[in-house]
C-alpha cells in the first residue's frame, strides 16, 4: 500500500494500492467516487521518485491542492485534495514509497529555471532590453572601438 485519502469530515480511508490511479464517477476508475459534480474521469494519481502527484483530467469541477486548483501538482505528506467540492487528506510516508533525499522542486520553479539564460542566472549577463546592440566593423582597428559614447560625443 503506498498511502491513504483520509475523508474531510469523516468516513472510511481510501487505500492507495497502485502508483497510478485515475479518480472518477466511473465504475471503471481505480478510485470510485459516486457524486454527481465529479467528473467521470477527474484527475490521476501518481507516485513518482517516493512523492505523489496529481493531474487534472479535464474535469467540469477542477482539482485543488491546499486550496489552489491544479493541473498538476505534487501533493505533499498531510496536503489536502479536493476533487469538485470533495475534501481529501492524502497521508503517506515519501521514504517508505522511495524517496530519496528532500522532495523534487515545484515544477513551477524548474520551468522558470528553465526559461532563463544560464548567463543571466551566472550573473555573468545583463537584463538591458532598453539598451539597443551596437554593431563594430570588424576592419576598423582605432583603439577605443568598444568603450561606450557618452551622450554629448554624438
Amino acid at each position: 500500500m503506498f498511502g491513504h485519502l483520509i475523508p474531510h469530515g469523516g468516513g472510511d480511508p481510501i487505500p492507495l494500492l497502485k502508483k497510478s490511479l485515475i479518480v472518477g464517477r466511473s465504475e471503471s476508475c481505480d478510485v470510485v467516487l459516486r457524486f454527481p459534480n465529479v467528473s467521470s474521469k477527474h484527475c490521476q494519481l501518481t507516485c513518482d521518485g517516493g512523492y505523489w502527484y496529481v493531474t487534472d483530467l479535464d474535469s467540469s469541477n477542477g482539482t485543488k491542492v491546499n486550496g489552489n486548483r491544479v493541473l498538476r501538482k505534487r501533493i505533499d505528506p498531510g496536503d489536502k485534495l479536493s476533487v469538485a467540492k470533495h475534501e481529501y487528506e492524502l497521508r503517506y510516508s515519501p521514504v517508505d514509497i522511495g524517496a530519496i533525499g528532500p522532495p523534487p522542486p515545484e515544477e513551477d520553479e524548474v520551468a522558470q529555471i528553465m526559461n532563463t539564460s544560464l548567463l543571466l542566472r551566472a550573473g555573468l549577463q545583463r537584463n538591458r532590453p532598453d539598451t539597443p546592440a551596437r554593431r563594430r566593423d570588424i576592419r576598423d582597428n582605432r583603439a577605443g572601438q568598444m568603450k561606450r559614447p557618452h551622450p554629448t560625443d554624438d
